[in-house]
This record gives C-alpha cells, sequence and structure tokens, in this order.
C-alpha cells in the first residue's frame, strides 16, 4: 500500500509544544472541528490560548471533507486536543459543520451532516499508517468518551450540556474500527 499523501502545514508554535517520543503514544482521539472550513480550523489552531507558553489549541492531523490529509503538528510534539489525555494520544480532526455556530445553544445541538465517505477513507488510511508507525498504538475514542465536563447553555444556564460531543452521532464507528487493530477506550462515566 502507497504511503499515505500528508500535507504538513505546522502551526507557529509547533516548536514551543512539549516534547515526547513516539513510545509515550497509545492512544488516537477523533475529533469534529464544528467550523465551516478547513481555513477556519486553521485560524483557531493559530489563536494562542496559553499566555505561558505561547501554544494554542489543535489537533495533529486534520482531514477535510475531500479526504485531503493535512498535519499541523509532528507526532513528537504534545497537542493540546483533549483534557487530560495529550501526553498519550494523537489528535485527529475531521472537518464537519457539527454544531456551529450554536455549540452552547441547548437548542442546537444535532449534528446534522455525515462524514464524507473519502473523510473516512483517508482517516482509516492515516489509523493504518500511524499503527504501523507508532508501536504502542492501542486504543481509538471520540472527545466525547473522554471529556464529560458540562458547561450552563448559552440560553438557559439551568441546562447543564456536554462541552464536546464530537465526534458526534453520525460518526461511523463500525466502519473506522473494522480492521483498524485499535480497540475502543470507554473510560466509566465521571
Amino acid at each position: 500500500m502507497p504511503a499515505l499523501a500528508i500535507d504538513y502545514w505546522p502551526l507557529p508554535y509547533e516548536s514551543r509544544l512539549a516534547a515526547r517520543p513516539l513510545s509515550a503514544i497509545d492512544l488516537v482521539v477523533i475529533h469534529c472541528t464544528e467550523l465551516p472550513d478547513m481555513a477556519m480550523a486553521r485560524e483557531f489552531g493559530e489563536r494562542i490560548r496559553n499566555e505561558q507558553s505561547q501554544t494554542g489549541n489543535s489537533g495533529h492531523y486534520y482531514i477535510d471533507t475531500d479526504g485531503k490529509v493535512l498535519r499541523f503538528v509532528v507526532d513528537t510534539r504534545v497537542a493540546h486536543h483533549t483534557y487530560g489525555y495529550n501526553p498519550r494520544s494523537i489528535g485527529i480532526e475531521l472537518g464537519n459543520i457539527g454544531r456551529y455556530p450554536h455549540w452552547g445553544d441547548s437548542r442546537h445541538q444535532a449534528f446534522t451532516v455525515p462524514y464524507t465517505k473519502a473523510q473516512i477513507d483517508a482517516l482509516r488510511a492515516l489509523l493504518g499508517q500511524l499503527r504501523n508507525d507508532l508501536p504502542n498504538l492501542h486504543w481509538i475514542a471520540g472527545h466525547e468518551d473522554l471529556d464529560r465536563r458540562l458547561e450552563p447553555a448559552q440560553d438557559d444556564p439551568s441546562i447543564m450540556l456536554r462541552r464536546r460531543q464530537d465526534p458526534g452521532p453520525l460518526f461511523p464507528w463500525p466502519e473506522v474500527l473494522a480492521g483498524s487493530g485499535l480497540e475502543r477506550l470507554l473510560p466509566a462515566a465521571r
């Protein structure tokens, strides 16, 4: 199988992210950008959110709706994408509008746009490549599986919403897991 084409587009602060050995990585976390396009996903990734380290939040890989794969952060750097799991994981973001722009509105929590075949094919190829390159990769999870924190809805603070709901109900877990060699990590509800 030929190597997957990955366009390397490093974030400006990539060298300031913590370094780690490839052997530290045992988990892939699947995300949904919940943004209208990759240009906006890139802009969100470039934002500095930690004043001390001068770094921001992003995944390692981004897969656009046409299946194009971009790498924003190399595997040997710890990207900030999943609270409590970053040092051991690779973050993969799938371009999808999700709940955009009403993430915190209780009346707009449905995911309505399915992932494309090109995205899922590219994701499966990327997972195969990561399994080959990362000796201890064993687990896969959705962002929603790992970050179960709640926050008040913007439209009604008496309603508590899950902060993270991606990759969401339209993500084809059975298709992605089939033949991946990865096991889904589902921590006990906290």
